[in-house]
């Protein structure tokens, strides 16, 4: 699986002159990234970028690690074919066509299967825009990194069936200057799937939590759960294809069965997977998972500089489960001796309308050190003239407790700029009190 990951030379066949051609920008990927032993497969050009063509992998002398395939789906049986004389280790096959579309493209894929069945080829794909690694700079994505950006180093690794829910969250990423380690789109997995990515994600070094997004498993079920339960890393699966028309979408879409929803949901449950129910989901538990520790316990504390979040965010923690605490009577009198005597001290903590960072910095040391509470949600609302921009270094100095925090903060332009301060940090920010309690609550169920 490395030579996906780190190839020492990579051939892109159907690289093309043309910019606009997918082939043209997976090769100018590489390019740009700095690999230097870089073959363009094209009998019909001479050069690209400077650098010499040839009209199949088999005119290459030296050995390939990595080859990815951008052709028409009826020439890439023999453009693979050429790939396993060669010895090819790793091939990433974009092109599309297969059984997506129906039988004439099954046909295609099961050609595809009996050529590397015989081989030590291993394959990604065919239908997908494959591999993204932030730390290798291997990039087969032939989307522009004008409209699709490529998140900064990270621990977070992503698979995903579609190539279009997994570049539209990875540009998501970037934009939130959250990093990755690894995204692979395995499209119709006709060789390496879930499985054996799964696997490979939970050796890796650079991977802390892996998501995915499945349509249906390409592999046996039985092998699935067997390897998910060998990980000892936090994953989290959104699953689609849950209703009767979706599932006839997955089929038309990678070829898969999506098989019943409420049996995937249970065997999820069985073995300790964190299940999303939607994108956004899957975002905001990766994000909290990446950057916070588990919580021991259950028991939160909610402090915030507005009333009507705080019942929000306590409505929903109430909902899902969660306990929120009075603090204890010492606990009080410690924080009352250092605060207005006016301030709310039920959970949620309410500092009120004229809060400052002082006050803040003391609810989060008292609560945070003290054995009641387990982990908290912060909400500073920045609106409030009186809190200082201050309040964002004691919420990240807070971290020394060893406790999972997460923030709820929304606004404009002066909101956004301290919530980046604390994004950069490693501390979560959502933009309403329910993700918040929802991606705390999986820190708590973990």
């Amino acid at each position: 699986m490395q030579s996906f990951f780190k190839p020492k030379s990579v051939a892109i066949i159907g690289a093309s002159r043309e910019e606009g051609k997918l082939g043209h920008i997976i090769f100018r990927n590489f390019f740009d990234n700095g690999f230097k032993k870089l073959y363009p497969i094209n009998p019909n050009a001479d050069e690209i970028l400077g650098i010499r063509c040839y009209k199949s992998v088999l005119d290459v002398k030296d050995n390939i690690d990595l080859a990815v395939i951008v052709v028409p789906a009826k020439v890439v049986f023999q453009v693979l074919s050429d790939c396993v004389k060669k010895k090819i280790k790793s091939v990433i096959i974009i092109s599309s066509g297969f059984s997506e579309v129906g039988e004439e493209g099954k046909k295609l894929e099961e050609q595809l299967k009996q050529l590397i069945s015989k081989s030590k080829t291993r394959v990604i794909g065919p239908n997908c825009v494959g591999i993204y690694d932030a730390y290798s700079k291997v990039d087969t994505l032939f989307l522009s990194k004008v409209r699709c950006g490529r998140p900064k180093k990270g621990n977070i690794s992503f698979i995903s069936q579609s190539g279009a829910v997994g570049s539209t969250i990875l540009d998501i990423l970037y934009s939130k200057d959250i990093g990755i380690s690894k995204f692979i789109s395995y499209g119709n997995g006709i060789d390496v799937n879930e499985s054996e990515l799964i696997e490979f994600l939970g050796k890796d070094k650079t991977t802390k939590v892996i998501i995915a997004y499945i349509e249906g498993l390409r592999s046996n079920g039985r092998i699935f759960l067997e390897k998910v339960k060998k990980v000892k890393k936090p994953i989290i699966i959104l699953k689609s294809g849950k209703s009767n028309k979706g599932t006839k979408a997955v089929s038309s879409h990678t070829g898969s069965l999506a098989g019943s929803s409420r049996i995937y949901s249970a065997a999820f449950r069985q073995f300790g997977i964190i299940e999303a129910n939607n994108w956004e989901e899957l975002l905001d538990y990766s994000i909290a998972l990446s950057t916070q520790p588990s919580a021991k316990d259950n028991r939160i504390v909610i402090i915030t500089d507005g009333g009507g979040f705080g019942v929000l965010a306590t409505d929903e923690a109430e909902k899902l489960g969660l306990n929120i605490p009075e603090p204890s009577e010492k606990l009080k009198q410690r924080i009352l001796q250092k605060m207005p005597s006016y301030i709310s001290l039920h959970n949620p903590i309410d500092l009120t309308g004229d809060a400052n960072a002082e006050r803040y910095k003391i609810a989060l040391t008292e609560c945070l050190s003290s054995k009641e509470y387990d982990a908290a949600l912060v909400i500073p609302l920045f609106q409030v003239p009186t809190l200082e921009e201050k309040v964002v270094e004691h919420i990240i100095e807070a971290k020394k407790f060893g406790k999972p925090i997460v923030v709820c903060s929304v606004g404009s332009d002066f909101s956004e700029k301290q919530n980046k301060k604390l994004i950069e940090a490693a501390i979560p920010v959502f933009p309403t009190p329910e993700r918040a309690v929802k991606a705390l609550r999986v820190l708590v169920r973990y």
